[in-house]
């Protein structure tokens, strides 16, 4: 049974122009803000990681302001950044883990800053940094590795830290643990992740960054192999512009110029014939990758779970959902809320619930 946790927990959650910032009591969310950094500020440091001491003395002053003390904490939990491929689960900031985000050894990305502003915050304390289901969360099977070439590897990148969450708060709604139940879980935002949870584990998903699965409102998804390499060496592109349009400038942006679902809702509402031909072009891509999870998992599935942004939008769950509701229940969870999930990790490790993770 679990012991209430009223100790105060700091959240941090880096993105490319902003730091988010909460305190959490347990899991009761004291205060939130979002500290955003102008292309000017920013334009003063050639890599991300020459950013630390810049935000770190912004959290410091937030801190102060909002009367939080470094002592009163009883952990610091951070966005997890580009690491080497781990289990899902609450990681302990150590060594290893500093090393190689401080050299963006597997990827330089705005998430590196989490852990190493967590460790500058508590260095000098026996409170802990922790991390909590980064992005590289991998769990897959190893069948699902395979692609048709021994030189191409499938990779799991995807939305761990929501899908993680997400998944539980199912299972919890479902009367089960996470770990009784088969889910399939389509993260839906600008980029979009459709997993096979298989009791506690994800299986196997598309990767939701480099070009797989659905497009999404900016990512272009699965191309024509034989076509996407006519057009590498076509002379036309520069390898930036081919992976600009894989991420970035692909999917409903290539489309209709626009990478904001509720416009692109306006204009089909206004008549727009291409708009509607995209929106229900995204729907059937989504929903052919969850059929294709549902497949992964031989059937048996406890409920189909759909999260992100774009779950706000009830023409796109109306959409999905006639395609998919004979495999199972139909859960949505529209938005995502990844400061309760990296309070959530911590106060499972405090708790006893989860035992802490070692990063090697």
């Amino acid at each position: 049974m679990e012991v209430l946790v009223l100790e105060k927990i700091l959240v941090i959650n880096t993105g490319s122009t902003s730091t988010k910032l909460a305190l959490f009591s347990g899991r009761d969310r004291i205060y939130e803000e979002t500290l955003r950094h102008n292309a000017a500020e920013l334009a003063n440091y050639e890599r991300i990681i020459d950013q630390l001491a810049f935000r770190s003395r912004l959290i410091v002053d937030w801190m102060q302001a909002k009367g939080i003390k470094i002592k009163d904490l009883a952990a610091v939990a951070a966005r997890g950044g580009l690491v080497k491929p781990i289990p899902s689960g609450t990681y302990r900031v150590n060594e290893a883990m500093l090393q190689d985000l401080g050299c963006s050894t597997f990827g330089e990305h705005a998430s590196n800053l989490g852990a190493l502003l967590a460790h500058v915050l508590t260095r000098e304390t026996n409170i802990p940094a922790f991390v909590v289901d980064p992005v590289v969360v991998d769990e897959m099977q190893e069948v699902a590795r395979l692609t048709g070439h021994p030189d191409l590897e499938r990779r799991s990148i995807f939305h761990a830290l929501n899908q993680k969450a997400v998944g539980r708060r199912a299972a919890r709604d479902l009367g089960k643990a996470y770990e009784e139940v088969n889910l399939v879980v389509a993260h839906l935002g600008g980029g979009i992740s459709v997993a096979a949870h298989e009791c506690g584990k994800v299986i196997d998903v598309n990767n939701a960054l480099n070009g797989e699965g659905p497009f999404t409102p900016e990512r272009s998804g699965t191309l024509p192999a034989g076509q996407l390499v006519e057009l590498c060496f076509s002379g036309r592109y520069s390898k930036r512009e081919i992976m600009a349009m894989l991420k970035g400038k692909g999917g409903v942006m290539a489309f209709l110029g626009t990478n904001d679902m509720q416009e692109v809702e306006r204009r089909l509402e206004a008549g727009d014939g291409e708009a509607a031909t995209v929106f229900a072009a995204m729907a059937y891509q989504i929903s052919k990758e969850i059929g294709a999870q549902v497949a992964v998992l031989c059937g048996k599935v406890d409920a189909v779970v759909i999260t992100g942004g774009i779950a706000h939008s009830q023409a796109m769950i109306t959409a999905i959902t006639k395609r998919v509701e004979r495999f199972g229940p139909i859960l949505v969870y529209p938005g995502e809320d990844e400061m309760l999930a990296l309070a959530e990790g911590a106060v499972r490790v405090l708790v006893g619930e989860d035992s802490v993770r070692e990063y090697q």
